[in-house]
This record gives C-alpha cells, sequence and structure tokens, in this order.
C-alpha cells in the first residue's frame, strides 16, 4: 500500500496547535470527522483506546495515532505538522511534531497494517521527515510525502 492511496492530501496542516496529547487528539478526530462526515467523539475515543495500549509516538519526533471505526468504509489518513513540538509519551520520550493520523473500518486488518508498514517506510528515514518538518506549504509536504512512494514502486 502507498501513502498516496490514503492520505487525505487537502487535510494536511502544516501548524496545528496542540498544547498536550489530549488535545492533540481532539483536533486531529475533529479535522477527520467532517472530513468523512462521522462523530468526533468516537474517533477521539477510538484514538484513546489504542493510546491505552501503549503510546503511538514511533520516536524521532513523530506520532502515529490510529484506530478502527465504526462507518468507515475506507482506510484514512491525516498529516500534520506542530507549531511547537509536545510531550506524546512516546517511547524514546522525545517531545513529538509530526503527526500521522490512520483510521480504518472495524473490518480492515491486513490493509490498517499495510498503511501503518507505509508510514513506518518513510518516517524511518530521518532525512524525510527532517525535509517534513522543512516543508512550509501543504504542496511542498504533499510532494514529499507522495514522493516517498516512488521508491517503494521501483
Amino acid at each position: 500500500m502507498q501513502l498516496s492511496e490514503f492520505i487525505d492530501i487537502p487535510a494536511i496542516r502544516t501548524s496545528l496547535s496542540a498544547r498536550n496529547k489530549r488535545q492533540l487528539l481532539q483536533s486531529l478526530g475533529q479535522a477527520a470527522a467532517q472530513k468523512l462526515g462521522l462523530d468526533a467523539a468516537a474517533i477521539v475515543d477510538s484514538l484513546l483506546e489504542r493510546e491505552q495500549l501503549g503510546s503511538t509516538g514511533f520516536g524521532g519526533g513523530v506520532a502515529i495515532p490510529h484506530g478502527k471505526v465504526e462507518g468507515l468504509d475506507r482506510v484514512y489518513g491525516l498529516v500534520a505538522r506542530l507549531e511547537e513540538p509536545i510531550d506524546y509519551g512516546a517511547i524514546d520520550k522525545m517531545p513529538i511534531d509530526v503527526v500521522f493520523l490512520l483510521l480504518s473500518p472495524p473490518d480492515a486488518g491486513a490493509e490498517h497494517l499495510r498503511a501503518l508498514a507505509a508510514i513506518s517506510r518513510v518516517i524511518r528515514h530521518g532525512e524525510t521527515v527532517e525535509k517534513i518538518r522543512g516543508a512550509r506549504s501543504r504542496d511542498a509536504m504533499a510532494a514529499l510525502l507522495l514522493g516517498s512512494d516512488e521508491p517503494a514502486n521501483a
């Protein structure tokens, strides 16, 4: 699976404001709910439920909050860069400033894992994450994200 198959390019946020993890998850849930026509509270509840299993703070300043949401008919992703880094309880204890939200239908087990793998391929390269941090527009960030799909196609 490629990022281009599930990342909502028009919904990319290049300067999202959040003071803490809960506020971040609420902002992401509301943004996704607006785009998907779903209940924001249900999305946020799904994300919080997943966080109780362990932090989705991947390390290196990146988090991948994800959850399964009733009523969703496809895998959906949203990317945001925060105005200021926040404590997220990441595995490396570092604050995060780049977020990949991933939502999937409850029965999309394999698709959900393939989407997580696609995100992981991008963020495990620190150089790509640094370029995402430096992108000053939605278009620049989108070009980086979609360009990162190309090596997997080769």
